[in-house]
């Protein structure tokens, strides 16, 4: 999510860690495998968005779930591809975590504390994606976690702190056929309430109706919002060197009648990689009075 930087210079980041199945498990080959087999392929994306500078750096890796090059632990909790990594605190039960990622264009070294407790998506964590049977993921996310460290852009290394938004997702299904893509927004308000919401695009561009978010209040307590408890107008768009129009500004309505305009802090966020999206920093201002009312970020896939 948004880093604050103690002089007021604004960072935004990601790091996202995909494991895929690559064949389900086999017990019975188990004792014959080799240490170089694998079942699983990983990927990592990782990105930083400078808004003093109006630049976004992203970087891709792939690795074999083999020979310790990736994989996940839960005790002690760690989740690594390489030497990108996100862990517990070394001698520590306080549930701090620290994220270390290094590129030769950029690079982060923060520390997480979560400040909200797990919120469920979807019916119990049970997130649906379309009507069809299995196309659904368990989904949680906790919106808030103190962050602190330094990020290295280029050559300049700077002290951070701010907030940060974990999301964790598995599945075995991807999209209905007659769906496109999605947009994902993650948005934390200067009055202490965090708002995820994600309309599932389809091929006519209207939202399916199983699209659905949480409005989490200050006190961590939890409302479930569906595809009728929020409105989404886009403003304005941004088209990428290879055509894609991506919407970049959007109104932003809920049920109770507030009303949001959720603009990049800068258009080009878009992320060069394998499937190429578009994810980035964003401010959130009040619709009518213009004033800034939070930040948060926005992921846009499907429009390439």
């Amino acid at each position: 999510m948004y880093k604050r930087q103690p002089t007021g210079r604004r960072f935004g980041y990601q790091v996202t860690f995909f494991r895929i199945a690559l064949a389900p498990p086999d017990p019975a080959a188990e004792e014959r495998r080799s240490g170089w087999a694998t079942r699983q392929v990983w990927m990592a994306h990782a990105a930083v968005s400078d808004a003093a500078e109006l630049q976004h750096r992203e970087s891709e890796r792939f690795a074999r779930g083999s020979a310790g090059l990736a994989g996940a632990h839960a005790e002690p909790f760690r989740v690594w591809l390489e030497d990108w990594q996100l862990r517990g605190r070394t001698g520590t039960a306080s549930g701090v975590w620290e994220l270390q990622v290094a590129t030769e264009e950029f690079a982060l070294n923060l520390e997480l504390e979560p400040l909200k407790p797990v919120v469920l998506q979807g019916e119990a964590g049970l997130s649906r994606k379309s009507a069809e049977p299995g196309n659904a993921s368990f989904y949680y996310s906790i919106p808030r976690l103190r962050t602190s460290g330094t990020i290295r852009t280029g050559d300049e290394e700077f002290p951070v702190v701010g907030l940060s938004w974990l999301d964790r997702e598995w599945s075995t299904s991807a999209l209905a056929e007659n769906q496109v893509g999605w947009d994902w927004f993650a948005l934390q308000f200067e009055d202490g309430r965090d708002l995820k919401y994600y309309r599932l695009r389809r091929s006519d561009d209207t939202a399916d109706p199983v699209s659905a978010g949480t409005l989490v209040g200050p006190d961590g307590t939890v409302r479930r919002l569906g595809a009728e408890d929020v409105s989404l107008d886009v403003l304005r768009r941004w088209r990428s060197s290879n055509g894609a129009s991506y919407p970049v500004a959007w109104r932003l309505g809920l049920a109770d009648g507030s009303s949001f305009r959720v603009e990049a802090e800068f258009d080009d966020q878009r992320m060069e990689t394998a499937v190429a999206y578009w994810e980035g920093m964003v401010v959130v201002f009040d619709a009518v009075s213009g004033e800034p009312r939070g930040r948060g970020y926005l992921e846009l896939a499907g429009y390439e």
